[in-house]
């Protein structure tokens, strides 16, 4: 009969790694500094997670940050609120910290790389997805409108600035984002809110 895995081990690890994260970075993350956060082995570790990287990415998938639902009624302060969740999320080690370096590791291992986007960036796109659906049965948005590609106009530019810093993540950053790409997509609705403009 096998044995039963712990569970406790399980939460210890990620919420060390989460820590660690948040302390050290990324870069200087090591299993030895996790097991001993953790109050367990490297043996215990990796019977679980095939490798750091692994381990990483559950961690960030299990925090959910910048994950919301959003349903106003105003499909422009929906789309606001998912892109300003995002960006907190951006700003925040644990996503926002790890993710620089962790790209050059998804480019390098397919496996990874669908486990990040299945795990860590789905969920995101799922939410605002839901969205931009409203929208468009709302008619705020146009009928034919390519929902992948309008997700990835709303997360790139924020994505693009937290990777490379060049200009920063302002408060006013997801409603200027949210501007920009409805004026392309929108029907002229969706902006029923106050101060949307």
């Amino acid at each position: 009969m096998a044995r039963r895995r712990d569970e406790r081990i399980d939460h210890a690890v990620l919420a060390a790694v989460r820590e660690l994260v948040r302390e050290i970075g990324y870069p200087a993350l090591t299993m030895e500094a996790i097991a001993q956060r953790a109050d367990t082995t490297k043996p215990a570790i990796r019977r679980r997670w095939k490798s750091q990287k692994h381990l990483v990415v559950e961690a960030m998938a299990r925090d959910r940050a910048g994950v919301v639902e959003m349903d106003t009624g105003c499909t422009h302060c929906d789309i606001v609120g998912h892109l300003e969740a995002l960006r907190v999320a951006m700003d925040d080690p644990v996503l926002g910290h790890v993710l620089p370096a962790l790209v050059a590791d998804l480019a390098d291992d397919p496996e990874l790389r669908e486990t990040f986007l299945t795990a860590v960036w789905a969920p995101r796109r799922e939410a605002c997805e839901a969205s931009l659906r409203k929208g468009v049965a709302r008619g705020d948005l146009r009928p034919d409108l390519d929902v992948d590609l309008v997700l990835d106009l709303f997360a790139a530019p924020v994505v693009f600035r937290a990777l490379f810093g060049h200009s920063g993540l302002g408060p006013d950053f997801p409603a200027d984002v949210a501007r920009a790409v409805l004026s392309g997509v929108g029907t002229g609705g969706g902006h029923r809110c106050p101060g949307n403009g």
